[in-house]
């Protein structure tokens, strides 16, 4: 005899309903305390209500018997399916406000996806898939987790957003700005031109790529250094 089977019959649904949604509610704040310790705005509550009402939802196509009690099974269908494709369709316009984009600089991406991972596995919870729940909850801590640390220690290449503004009298030629940019390890991937404050100042801008992140605090430091840099700014690009 299993535990459900144990509890008496009037109170055996609304225990059932409990341990759904309990069981989302653990899931999402799980994966939500790993992106609240990493600083993200969408954390802990946001993916445990996240994944609390997907299973909500969800449970509202398993207990549909009970809208449809006096219906006659021919005239009324329900796709339970549709359900989820709903709550999977609906989760964008969270994931779409956690993603930001500054400069060329895109972050807030793995979260937009960890809360659709969420979203799924709050519907697993919500049809009662236990076992499906604790392994995907698993596999989507170990990917926020492990992978950070493959992607932390795989070679990459290190992009940036270059902005170094001059006097307009006391520009250093183009040649000899992407002298010094080699000589920091770094190569362009493209460069524009811009004139600022009423035409008293000229910025170059720039894509600069280099295939180690530390030779960005070596060009901040010569770039402090000359005279004539009115101002720079040096912003990674990332998720």
């Amino acid at each position: 005899m299993s535990v459900l089977e144990s509890i008496p019959a009037a109170h055996r649904d609304l225990v059932e309903v409990l341990l759904h949604i309990t069981l989302a509610l653990a899931a999402g704040g799980l994966i939500g305390l790993e992106r609240s310790f990493h600083g993200r705005p969408a954390g802990f509550r946001t993916h445990a209500l996240v994944c609390m009402s997907s299973s909500l939802l969800m449970l509202v196509t398993i207990y549909q018997g009970r809208w449809f009690a006096n219906a006659v099974q021919d005239t009324v269908r329900v796709d339970p399916t549709r359900m989820a494709q709903g709550v999977m369709t609906g989760i964008g316009f969270l994931g779409a406000g956690v993603i930001m984009r500054e400069g060329l600089s895109v972050r807030g991406l793995t979260t937009a996806a960890s809360i659709w991972a969420t979203a799924a596995i709050g519907v697993l919870a919500g049809v009662g898939m236990y076992a499906a729940t604790f392994i995907a909850t698993a596999l989507t801590l170990g990917t926020l987790t492990v992978f950070r640390w493959i992607e932390a220690t795989m070679p990459t290449l290190f992009y940036a957003h270059h902005v170094v503004r001059f006097e307009r009298d006391a520009v250093i030629p183009e040649p000899e700005l992407r002298s010094v940019l080699q000589a920091h390890g770094f190569t362009l991937a493209n460069l524009g031109y811009q004139l600022t404050g009423a035409g008293r100042f000229l910025e170059y801008h720039m894509v600069i790529r280099s295939r180690s992140a530390a030779n960005a605090t070596r060009l901040a430091t010569t770039l402090n250094r000359v005279p004539t840099v009115v101002g720079y700014r040096i912003t990674p690009t990332g998720d």
